[in-house]
């Protein structure tokens, strides 16, 4: 109870003392009230050193001691504005989030740009909860600078961006500067593809002429290959007689009557008794597969019926039905 309340208490202080906001869209600058700056050690100890040099001046009444300890003063003075002006007035956007696996790293792509005519340098962006920023980067003025954070991945759905921590010590490193910013970006990510998933469900469908299974009955002709025409069907006694660099091209059997080979990926169809997950999980892998052999495949999942088709926006779509089943499109 008591570390629960701690807890809130301790998000409400950061919320009101660091501006914390929710996801930020568009562009966002980094205005004078939201960067924050404090003495890191280094700095602690040189503010120890001018104290020590000015009780010195003052004990032997020294000019030149009186004068080193201004000067010094001075120039921490001037790191101090320099450290503040090397984060403040940058704008901030989001950038595209490309939807990945479960398990593997998700990528969130965040801009910074400088609209100013000052050059920034070595500024440290991370998550906010990563004890060490792992990214530095220089944003010259006029231009503006891409970085790219990652984190891993566990479950299926949207990824929501973590809080993201801005923060320069340049250039003398006795101040540290920083800033938080909530993009406005998730990223969303597919069921993990099974590793010994059953072969794809072929299945049969009775034509006109007779039935059995397409490529076993009425021989008519030749044609050119075209993507998805099985292996098995490549006419390779007259494949073999041109070689292609010298303007050959691959060539099928073409079969008329009996049944043709459709593959459809039913979710309904499996069995109810196998975990939702692995459900998904194997449904994905067939996805992949029926890609990789470039075989049209139609889907069937709920509100979610596509005919049969191949291609990048067909298995993008299809991933997404499985990535957001039983989830919706919400956060």
């Amino acid at each position: 109870m008591l570390a629960a309340l701690t807890g809130l208490v301790r998000g409400k202080a950061d919320k009101w003392l660091f501006r914390l906001q929710g996801a930020e869209s568009g562009e966002v600058v980094l205005s004078q009230r939201r960067v924050f700056i404090l003495p890191t050690g280094a700095g602690m100890g040189f503010f120890a050193l001018l104290l020590v040099l000015l009780v010195g001046s003052i004990n032997y009444n020294l000019g030149l001691g009186f004068g080193l300890t201004f000067i010094a003063a001075t120039s921490a003075v001037a790191d101090m504005y320099l450290t503040y002006k090397n984060l403040a007035h940058l704008r901030l956007r989001a950038g595209r989030a490309q939807p990945v696996f479960a398990g593997e790293e998700a990528n969130f792509e965040l801009h910074l740009v400088n609209r100013t005519r000052l050059d920034r340098f070595a500024i440290w962006i991370d998550f906010a909860a990563s004890a060490d920023p792992r990214h530095a980067l220089d944003v010259a003025a006029r231009t503006d600078s891409v970085a790219r954070l990652s984190m891993p991945t566990t479950q299926r759905g949207w990824l929501p961006s973590p809080r993201v921590r801005l923060s320069t010590r340049f250039p003398l490193g006795l101040f540290s500067a920083w800033s938080y910013w909530q993009p406005d970006a998730r990223v969303l990510v597919y069921p993990f593809p099974e590793t010994d998933a059953p072969p794809l469900p072929m299945r049969g469908s009775d034509s006109e002429d007779g039935t059995g299974h397409a490529g076993q009955d009425n021989f008519a002709g030749i044609r050119s290959y075209q993507p998805g025409d099985p292996m098995r069907h490549l006419a390779w006694r007259q494949i073999a007689r041109v070689d292609p660099a010298y303007g050959g091209q691959l060539v099928t059997k073409h079969f008329e009557g009996g049944a043709s080979e459709e593959l459809v990926l039913d979710f309904d169809a499996m069995p109810r008794f196998m975990d939702l997950e692995l459900r998904l999980s194997r449904m994905a892998r067939w996805v992949l597969d029926a890609e990789q052999r470039g075989l049209p495949y139609g889907f069937r999942m709920g509100a979610h019926q596509f005919a049969a088709s191949s291609g990048d926006a067909h298995r993008a779509a299809c991933l997404r039905a499985l990535a957001l089943h039983g989830i919706g499109d919400r956060e």
